[in-house]
């Protein structure tokens, strides 16, 4: 008989679980699965002879089983024995890494000194004191504009009506009109413009034709409020007629198409010069295109501002002196530069930064300050360009410092502060609110760094990156997730009314629960897929899909007097 070969049987499987370890506060985190197995003999037939030894020997054999050992692992630094992240509205530091809000070692989030007062190690605003011939200009020129006492703040701190999933993807740009106050401009990732009348509030437009994805700036034209610039991430920048929806491209950086991710052009950066009359725009390759807006063509060669292959995200004109403009990207530098001789290499000032900057904007009234909000989790202001711009006069611990799947966060100026110290910004580490993990709306003091206000809603448990200020108005803004909302101040006289008394209006099919939180949305990029992965049943096209607007009775009755 010949020799034949067959396999053994299946040893008994034993699993043993890490008890060292905290149990998983996340469906995401796994842990490592370590397999020991027996290796797979080769058993050769006996003969006749045989039999009994070798049935002998298979009763002696002990099988060894097989030990699953599942420990959990830090998705922070890889290693085990502890974890990292958030367990509700508390985040929990990696004790291998050093605090993820002020990044500095020695201590955790939730004993950081910068958590507990957001003014803690700031430096006050020295007194200036006229020494050379531009403080001087500055002192009889600019100074009177800003009052010598600082008037008091108001604040907008709560939700008077609010469009629900207006967007079919997350907002990453606002925009007042400039002379409509109750007009509010929205772009999304998907390439979408949104123009929404918040006084009237089931009066609401998107159009889809703007460009093919992620709309990343916009401003209006000072000459034609009617019509508005845009920059996208598809490589062009178009000129949009507000009434009629129509576009029409004004360059195009990609004509070709899809050649692969080394060549595609973006266009992230945007801002007017009106005294020169054009439209600034910058790319992810470090290039700042021109383009007249009388002949809506582009003017020049690209000028390479910062570091070559380098985002820039942000362009900014100085209100009073528009040959001055401020840049910002991915290369940690924020760069002053005077547009009467652009150039390489020819930047006034370089404002180096710990990590990449998300935004960069001269004070509204004046525009001698400037303002930066960089990945590295701080606020950084410089009190006068006139002066030395070595270092900031003051940085400020904010939490603004994400992952992906949002819209970076961008510190903004109060327009309407005349004393320019108010900004808002919003906040990514949540807190914890009567038991709801909420995430609020910081307004700051940057003169002091103190907190002047947080304002925040119960129902509104998402993220809200993108806050903008009403030019005008006590109004404030925010796009959260797919969602808009307009925060007005609270009436001191009038009795505040319970939040069950709110007007809730649904627009189309009312196959929608009244009672659906404001933060059912996923700050995601699949906002129409549920945590587990799983499609929607939910999602339909937004333009003829139902959507919650909810609108208070006060604020009828305030905008009917208005008008």
């Amino acid at each position: 008989m010949p020799a034949q070969t067959r396999r053994m049987s299946f040893p008994k499987v034993v699993i043993e679980r890490d008890t060292d370890s905290e149990e998983s506060s996340s469906d995401d985190e796994g842990g490592d699965i370590v397999v020991e197995e027996e290796e797979e003999e080769e058993v050769v037939e006996p003969k006749y002879g045989e039999v009994e030894e070798e049935e002998e020997e298979k009763l002696a054999m002990k099988k060894k089983p097989i030990t699953l050992s599942l420990k959990k692992v830090c998705k922070v630094c890889k290693k085990t024995g502890h974890e990292a992240g958030f367990k509700g509205a508390t985040y929990i530091d990696c004790p291998m890494k050093p605090c993820f809000l002020c990044k500095m070692p020695g201590h955790t989030t939730m004993t950081c000194p910068h958590r507990v007062a957001t003014e803690f190690g700031v430096v006050p605003a020295p007194r200036r004191n006229t020494h050379n011939s531009l403080d001087y200009v500055f002192e009889r020129q600019l100074r009177p504009r800003i009052p010598k006492m600082k008037p008091e703040f108001i604040i907008p701190d709560q939700v008077s009506c609010a469009v629900i999933r207006y967007h079919s993807r997350r907002v990453t740009c606002l925009e007042f009109h400039p002379t409509n106050n109750n007009i509010l401009l929205s772009g999304d990732k998907k390439g979408q413009l949104g123009v929404w009348d918040f006084g009237k509030v089931h009066e609401k437009t998107v159009y889809s034709n703007i460009h093919g994805c992620i709309l990343n700036n916009m401003k209006f034209n000072p000459r034609n409020d009617g019509t508005v610039y845009s920059g996208s991430s598809d490589g062009t920048a178009g000129c949009t007629d507000l009434e009629t929806g129509l576009s029409f491209s004004l360059m195009n950086l990609n004509p070709n198409g899809w050649q692969g991710p080394s060549s595609w052009k973006m266009l992230y950066g945007l801002d007017i010069n009106s005294e020169k009359g054009v439209v600034l725009v910058a790319d992810n390759f470090g290039y700042l295109y021109m383009i007249d807006m009388r002949s809506n063509n582009r003017t020049g060669e690209p000028i390479l501002i910062h570091k070559k292959g380098s985002k820039v995200v942000g362009l900014h004109c100085n209100p009073i002196q528009p040959d001055l403009l401020l840049s910002c990207g991915n290369d940690h530098f924020a760069r002053l530069w005077d547009m009467r001789r652009m150039e390489t290499g020819s930047s006034l000032y370089d404002l180096a930064h710990k990590r990449v900057v998300n935004s960069a904007y001269f004070s509204p009234v004046s525009g001698s300050k400037i303002l930066t909000t960089a990945q590295d989790n701080r606020l950084r202001v410089w009190d006068s360009i006139f002066g030395t711009l070595d270092t900031p006069s003051r940085e400020i611990v904010h939490s603004h410092d994400f992952n992906r799947h949002l819209t970076p966060f961008r510190a903004e100026w109060d327009p309407k502060d005349p004393s320019e110290s108010l900004v808002v910004v919003g906040r990514y580490i949540s807190e914890n609110y009567n038991g709801a993990a909420l995430h609020p709306i910081d307004f700051i003091d940057i003169t002091t760094g103190q907190l002047v206000a947080e304002i925040m809603d119960p129902n509104i448990t998402t993220i809200s990156p993108v806050n903008k200020l009403h030019p005008h108005d006590d109004v404030l803004a925010s796009g959260s997730s797919r969602s808009l909302f307009i925060w007005t101040p609270k009436e001191k006289s009038e009795v505040q009314k319970p939040a069950d008394e709110k007007k809730i209006i649904l627009c189309g099919k009312a196959d929608k629960k009244t009672k659906k939180k404001f933060g059912d949305d996923s700050d995601s990029d699949d906002d129409g897929f549920s945590k587990k992965g799983k499609q929607s049943k939910s999602k339909k096209p937004y333009l003829g899909s139902p959507q919650l607007v909810i609108k208070q009775e006060s604020y009828k009755s305030k905008s009917s007097k208005k008008h």
